[in-house]
C-alpha cells in the first residue's frame, strides 16, 4: 500500500478492511496483532503490539499511541487503561489503532530512549538500514501513518520534570487545533514543529496529530492519567465513532509563548511555585543553595505566566532547565 493515501480513501479503509504487516482486518473485526521490530542484544525479537478495532463502517482511522519514550509510564497507562476500560468495544463508525508502547528496550531499561542513547521521536520517517530506533520508526511510519486520518501521541514530562496535563498542536494545521480543543484539557499549548519527530512526520503527510503532556516520568499520577483519559473518550465522540458525552473544560488556557528558566548556578534545588500556577515577575520561585549552609541563590521569576512545568530534581547543574513558564496565553471560555 503507498506511503501517502487521499483522506476519503481512507475513511473508506473501516469498511473494505485493510493489511497490517501480513495480517488482514475485516470490517467489523477486532484484533491484537505483534509486528516484529527487531532484535534485542539478548537475542530476543522485539515487537510492536497494536490493538485494532474495526467498526465495519466508514469513518476516520484514529491512531492512539503510547510510549515513544521507554520510561514515560503515565503516557502507557493511560493507553493501557483506555484498553482496559473497553473504550472501543461497541464503535459506531471507522477504527481505532492502539498502540499502548512503542519503545519495549527503553521500558526495560527505564530509559527514554532505546539503545545507543537513540530516540525513536527524533528517528522519523526513518532508514531502512538504521539504527533500531529508525527502524521502529519506518515500522509506525510504513504500517501505521499509511493508513491513519488522525493521531493521539501520548507522553510524559522527560526526566524529573513534572508537565501540567496539557495537549499541544500546531497552530499552522486547523485539524488538529481543532482536535486539541475537543480533547478538553484544561491547559493547550502552541508548539512547532520538530524535525524527525512522528508529528512533524505525520504533518507532512496531511495526518493532524495532537501530543498530549502529563505528570513526570517514572512515577504514576493519577490527574494526569483522568485527563488523558477523558481526553480520548472526547476524541472518540468527536469522531463520531462512540455515543459517549463530549465534556469540555470550564475554560481553556492557550499559551502561544513559552520559554525556560534555568539554573544560574550548581546546587540543592527547592521550588516554590509549581506547575499548573500563575507567577509575577519578581516572585520568588526557587531557591538554590550549597549542601554547606553557606550560600543560596533565590530564584525570581523575570515574567508574568503560567508554570506549565517545573523540575523534581534536588540536586541541579549550572544550566539545567528549572521550570517551563507560559508568557504568552489567551483564556477561552
Amino acid at each position: 500500500m503507498q506511503d501517502f493515501i487521499k483522506f476519503e480513501e481512507k475513511l473508506n479503509l473501516s469498511k473494505s478492511g485493510f493489511y497490517i504487516g501480513e495480517v488482514f482486518i475485516k470490517p467489523g473485526e477486532n484484533k491484537t496483532i505483534k509486528i516484529n521490530a527487531g532484535k534485542l542484544p539478548s537475542d530476543n525479537s522485539m515487537h510492536v503490539v497494536a490493538h485494532v478495532f474495526n467498526s465495519g463502517n466508514e469513518g476516520d482511522i484514529l491512531l492512539i499511541i503510547g510510549g515513544l519514550h521507554g520510561d514515560e509510564i503515565n503516557s502507557i497507562e493511560i493507553v493501557r487503561q483506555s484498553l482496559e476500560q473497553k473504550f472501543y468495544k461497541h464503535l459506531k463508525s471507522g477504527t481505532v489503532i492502539v498502540i499502548p508502547l512503542v519503545n519495549v528496550y527503553g521500558f526495560l531499561e527505564f530509559s527514554r530512549d532505546i539503545s545507543h542513547g537513540k530516540d525513536i521521536n527524533r528517528s522519523f520517517p526513518s532508514l531502512k538500514n538504521g539504527s533500531l530506533a529508525s527502524r521502529v520508526a519506518r515500522l509506525i511510519s510504513e504500517q501505521f501513518l499509511s493508513k491513519v486520518t488522525c493521531i493521539l501521541d501520548f507522553h510524559t514530562g522527560g526526566g524529573t520534570r513534572y508537565n501540567f496535563p496539557h495537549t499541544r498542536f500546531f497552530p499552522g494545521d486547523l485539524k488538529a487545533t481543532e482536535i486539541a480543543k475537543k480533547f478538553g484539557a484544561s491547559v493547550m499549548m502552541e508548539s512547532k514543529l520538530i524535525g524527525k519527530s512522528l508529528r512533524k512526520t505525520a504533518f507532512d503527510k496531511c495526518i493532524p496529530t495532537v501530543v498530549f503532556e502529563g505528570a513526570e516520568s517514572g512515577r504514576y499520577c493519577q490527574d494526569s492519567i483522568n485527563v488523558g483519559l477523558q481526553g480520548i473518550q472526547n476524541i472518540l465522540s468527536f469522531l463520531k465513532m462512540t455515543e459517549m458525552p463530549l465534556i469540555k473544560a470550564e475554560s481553556t488556557l492557550i499559551i502561544k509563548k513559552n520559554s525556560w528558566i534555568r539554573a544560574p548556578r550548581a546546587g540543592m534545588f527547592l521550588w516554590t511555585a509549581a506547575a499548573g500556577s500563575f507567577i509575577r515577575k519578581g516572585q520568588k520561585i526557587g531557591v538554590i543553595s550549597d549542601p554547606y549552609g553557606i550560600k543560596s541563590n533565590m530564584i525570581l521569576s523575570k515574567k508574568n505566566g503560567f508554570v506549565l512545568g517545573h523540575n523534581n530534581a534536588s540536586v541541579v547543574s549550572l544550566g539545567d532547565p528549572l521550570f517551563h513558564i507560559g508568557t504568552e496565553y489567551s483564556l477561552e471560555n
